[in-house]
């Protein structure tokens, strides 16, 4: 995420882009948008990724619940393994049932990912159709420099592959579908279920593709929370007489854009609030985000394809260094 954000606030700086050339434009922020992200610190981010009542969770009702079902259900698992040890028979019984509603869900999901090409194409022309060049041709500036910085990220991710081992040709035919239809949906949670699918193509275990697509869709995201706030940090910095390269700025930026990372929503729109939080916590004005909200969905497509990509990237490293730790010969004791 901070490479992400270090790349997003370089685009933005030799671009040019300036915060001041927006100021005659009306903010659509309210104060109940701010308000939310006034109270957040540090502690209070940690606890609320804990859940306190899985069944709410369940049904999405808070921008943390991914990561809460996820601690959940390693907590579960953990609990697991010991009834096997003290009960094997009961433990083998209730193994056996979780892995037959396994199947059972992986074959909806097959369903779903079947029907997938169908809803893309409807979603695309939902998109493409609501929106008119006028509506932001004053904005190109902005948004090319986001899917400038985009791009650049993906790069970024390509090299990470070559670095480790792995094809990225192959990796990104593998991806494509789960890329697309990220692109057109703007939802990282509703691109979890392509993404494990993607993952396993790839060699992934099945464990590692769930918990990297998981915690990815609500932390880590290198568009939503790391491109998209240092391109404003980038452009309202030099306003208030902050050079933004400076080794100084970059020490208090990139922290805080990796923090602001952690619980962002997985559903459109989930920028906008991570925009908010880094630059509250930088105590910059906040009133740019509510200008950019207008053209958001059309930067926001971009900006989920690339949070999908950063969750697989993860599972794809993750699996490869376990591989390679599993692999190490193990030392002889002379004894």
């Amino acid at each position: 995420v901070m490479i992400a954000g270090f790349i997003g606030l370089l685009t933005a700086h030799v671009l040019c882009l300036d915060a001041s050339a927006f100021v005659h434009m009306q903010s659509t922020l309210t104060a109940d948008d701010v308000n939310k992200t006034a109270a957040i610190s540090l502690p209070k981010l940690v606890t609320s990724l804990i859940p306190t009542n899985i069944f709410l969770d369940l049904t999405g009702a808070r921008s943390v619940s991914v990561i809460g079902i996820v601690i959940f259900t390693l907590l579960a698992g953990v609990a697991l393994l010991k009834v096997k040890q003290d009960a094997p028979q009961e433990g083998e019984k209730l193994s056996a049932g979780i892995n037959a509603i396994q199947i059972w869900v992986m074959k909806m999901v097959r369903i779903v990912i079947a029907l997938t090409p169908y809803g893309v194409m409807a979603l695309m022309a939902g998109v493409f159709s609501a929106y008119r060049f006028e509506q932001f041709a004053s904005l190109l500036g902005f948004i090319a420099a986001c899917y400038l910085a985009i791009l650049m990220m993906f790069i970024v991710h390509a090299l990470i592959l070559v670095l480790s081992g792995n094809n990225p040709v192959h990796y990104f035919k593998t991806v494509w579908p789960v890329l697309t239809f990220a692109f057109v949906s703007r939802s990282s949670a509703a691109s979890i279920p392509l993404a494990i699918s993607a993952q396993e193509k790839f060699g992934v275990q099945n464990t590692i593709a769930n918990i990297a697509a998981s915690f990815g869709s609500s932390m880590g995201q290198n568009g939503c929370a790391g491109i998209y706030p240092a391109i404003m940090v980038a452009m309202i910095a030099p306003t208030i007489g902050i050079d933004p390269l400076s080794v100084h700025f970059l020490l208090a930026m990139l922290p805080a854009i990796a923090l602001g990372s952690i619980g962002v929503a997985g559903v459109g729109g989930g920028g906008t609030f991570a925009a908010l939080i880094v630059l509250s916590t930088l105590n910059f004005p906040v009133a740019l985000v509510g200008i950019f909200i207008a053209i958001e969905p059309v930067v926001d497509m971009a900006r989920t394809a690339l949070n999908v990509n950063g969750s697989m990237m993860s599972g794809v490293l993750a699996n490869r260094l376990l591989k390679k730790s599993a692999e190490k010969p193990q030392p002889v004791n002379a004894n």
